[in-house]
Parts: structure tokens; C-alpha cells; sequence
């Protein structure tokens, strides 16, 4: 089994979707998975998402562009990926207002403020977190 195969076999039996170049250590060396990501961007299976972030991807059948897999969407696949990478996070307070049930108006967008020290950009199609 070749380790483009062993990468893509982990990334399809996941639950998850959110991925780091870490999760496949223990299948090759940094580089050798860096290019089998670099690959599975390019023939549209991952999104690159930020510095060593990636998330799995499908095609939108309106428009036919890359979007994530992710059934929550761009905000879900941002909040999997800060929680992955350990970042202490906390919502606006319209956001958190709405996710408790105290306002009936929903944002277009949750708002997520991360602490002061984490500056990573993500980015996910047109959400973004820390992108100045």
C-alpha cells in the first residue's frame, strides 16, 4: 500500500474533517505527507485551510466550486479546527445570544474571538478567523 493510499484510506474513514500534517506521522515523514496533501489539494479531494490545516472537500453542485464537506459548514469546519489546534475561543455576543436561545435573530455568520496570542490565519472559502 503505497502512502498516498494509507493517507487517503484515514481521511475517508474519518469522522472527522478537520486534518493537521501531524495526523499522518506515523505513516511517513513530514515532507513525504506534506506532498501527498499537496497532491489530494490539488485533485480536489482536501482544502487547504491554513499553515498545515486541511479539510475535506466537495464539489457545490450549483456553482462547481470546492467547498467543504462538513454539514456545518464553513463556521463548523473554523470552530473543529481551532478546537484541534487547543485554541481558547469564546463567540460575540450577538452569536452567543442566539446559540442559547435569548434572540430569535440568527447572524449570517458566527463571530469567533480567539485570545490575543494566536495569530494562525484560517480561511475557509469566505469565513475567516485572524485574517487582517
Amino acid at each position: 500500500m503505497t502512502i498516498a493510499s494509507k493517507v487517503t484510506t484515514r481521511i475517508n474513514r474519518s469522522k472527522r474533517y478537520v486534518f493537521e500534517r501531524a495526523d499522518f506521522a506515523d505513516i511517513a515523514g513530514y515532507d513525504q505527507v506534506g506532498r501527498v496533501l499537496k497532491k489530494l489539494v490539488d485533485s480536489g479531494q482536501l482544502l487547504r485551510i491554513g499553515y498545515g490545516l486541511y479539510t475535506k472537500a466537495r464539489e457545490n453542485r450549483i456553482t462547481g466550486k470546492l467547498m467543504p464537506a462538513s454539514p456545518a459548514g464553513a463556521d463548523g469546519v473554523i470552530l473543529e479546527a481551532i478546537e484541534k489546534l487547543g485554541v481558547e475561543y469564546q463567540f460575540d455576543e450577538f452569536s452567543q445570544r442566539s446559540l442559547e436561545g435569548e434572540s430569535l435573530q440568527v447572524p449570517a455568520s458566527f463571530k469567533i474571538m480567539t485570545n490575543s496570542r494566536f495569530k494562525r490565519k484560517i480561511v475557509v472559502n469566505n469565513s475567516a478567523i485572524n485574517a487582517s
